[in-house]
């Protein structure tokens, strides 16, 4: 397994469930970071879904220097370099091509590609990764997908992220292959509209309390 996947698991394995959030406003970023932070979920993925995305990422990073913020939905080089620059401690991608890949490499990026099939996963590892995102997770065969790859390819490690909730992780972590999972359900739109920042917080310390089987 490469060094730079190591690094990696490590630095998300420390917690069960990473936050996939997309925000609208620095003050909104900053709010509930701190609330899951708070929690117990200091690894988190912002995703560049929203103009305002690169300028939480560098808020959060700097407000609070215990939380561990990557990004999400990474999909080009110059959004790699992008991220890097707005302080993340790591990227994200729906997927993986030669071109993000040799990008990652040269931006010195630690990069968590996604992968949906064993041709694609197999491609990533002949690419240098051995930590990957299995995504959309539910949709690509969920639970038994994961373990049915397990067998032919025992040395890949997974987070699962796309239709998991706090139902569905505790069976994901069950799993030999799979060292975290990602997942929006811990920041529910209405908490968030509703300024209910402890509601985030309690559902972030109930995420951080599931442990692996």
């Amino acid at each position: 397994m490469p060094s730079q996947s190591s690094s990696l698991i490590d630095r998300l394995g420390a917690v069960p469930v990473i936050p996939v959030l997309e925000f609208h406003s620095v003050d909104q970023a900053l709010k509930v970071c701190e609330a899951l932070v708070g929690g117990g979920l200091p690894v988190l993925e912002i995703t560049l879904r929203t103009p305002v995305a690169l300028q939480a990422m560098r808020a959060v990073a700097q407000a609070l220097p215990q939380a561990c913020v990557g990004a999400g939905t990474v999909l080009t080089a110059a959004q790699l370099h992008a991220v890097r620059d707005a302080g993340a401690a790591f990227a994200v991608s729906p997927g993986l091509t030669p071109a993000l890949a040799e990008s990652a490499r040269a931006a010195g990026v630690a990069l968590l590609p996604g992968v949906a099939t064993p041709s694609e996963a197999m491609a990533a590892m002949e690419a240098g990764y051995g930590f990957l995102k299995f995504f959309p997770a539910e949709a690509a065969g969920g639970v038994p997908m994961l373990k049915s790859i397990h067998g032919p390819l025992p040395q890949l490690r997974f987070c699962p992220t796309g239709g998991i909730d706090a139902a569905r992780a505790p069976s994901y972590l069950a799993l030999p292959n799979v060292v975290c999972v990602g997942g929006s359900w811990v920041v529910p739109r209405d908490a968030v509209e509703a300024g209910d920042w402890q509601r985030i917080r309690t559902l972030a310390e109930q995420a951080a309390a599931l442990r692996t089987g």
